[in-house]
């Protein structure tokens, strides 16, 4: 008669308790705590011996803490918006050869050349009229004493009007090397500049605007007392008739005019 026997469980090596690795992680583990005691006790001993020198430590442990958070959210933040950027680029990119490839691109050949003037739309400026000025509507008005400005050989001519424009209207740089700051006026014959429209640009022509050649043109006119504050400030002013002399070259430059009553 046999005696049954019971089956014997495998056991799975890797799990097998290992009685001699077990030691050696506890063991490590009191060394490693032993030793932030002992750190923490040698600087807590330290701080009660030269506070001052604790704390500046401390001090620096923490700047230098925010410091690498913050240089590693500008990490953070520039790959984002560079992955923005390359995105926007590859649809930019996708976008021109749809439309390249329905033939809604034009040609270089068809656009038409003129002088460069910054922040300038398209708008088709007939400057051989005199009514065409009293005709634009106050941004075409802008453009269209920038146009003079880029045609008389100012640079880096710029069109600025617009809300909170402080006065400034068309800002360059004359062919000398001044900074010229323009108030355009697109009034009617009716409309002159008054002293208050005056003094308004004057506050803020030169303080502002940091101009060296300060001009205000208008398609009308301007006031007696206008007109006398504009000579105790030093503004150029082109009334109506002034603008069509400049833009049909009968008259100099308003920068070249600095200095003649206005």
């Amino acid at each position: 008669m046999g005696v049954p026997s019971r089956p014997v469980r495998r056991t799975d090596p890797e799990r097998r308790f290992d009685l001699r690795a077990t030691a050696l992680f506890f063991l490590l583990l009191a060394i490693i705590l032993c030793g932030m005691a002992f750190l923490v006790r040698t600087a807590a001993g330290a701080a009660e011996r030269h506070p001052l020198w604790a704390g500046s430590l401390a001090v620096m442990g923490v700047a230098a803490a925010q410091l690498c958070r913050s240089r590693w959210r500008r990490f953070s933040t520039a790959r984002y918006v560079r992955r923005a950027a390359e995105a926007l680029e590859e649809a930019a990119e996708t976008a021109s050869d749809s439309l390249d490839a329905q033939g809604l691109v034009p040609d270089a050949a068809q656009t038409t050349a003129g002088p460069l003037v910054q922040g300038q739309e398209d708008t088709a400026i007939d400057l051989g009229s005199p009514a065409d000025y009293t005709e634009l509507d106050p941004d075409g008005f802008e453009h269209a004493i920038a146009e003079l400005c880029a045609r008389d050989h100012c640079r880096e001519v710029e069109v600025v009007g617009g809300a909170g424009d402080l006065g400034a209207d068309v800002i360059a740089v004359t062919p000398d090397g001044r900074r010229l700051v323009i108030q355009c006026k697109r009034y009617g014959d009716d409309h002159k500049v008054g002293s208050q429209d005056m003094q308004r640009f004057g506050g803020t022509c030169f303080t502002v605007h940091e101009a060296d050649i300060a001009v205000l043109v208008t398609t009308s006119d301007f006031t007696a007392p206008a007109l006398e504050y504009a000579q105790q400030c030093g503004i150029v002013c082109l009334d109506g008739q002034d603008l069509h002399a400049w833009r049909d070259g009968a008259m100099p430059c308003p920068w070249e005019r600095a200095g003649i009553d206005p």
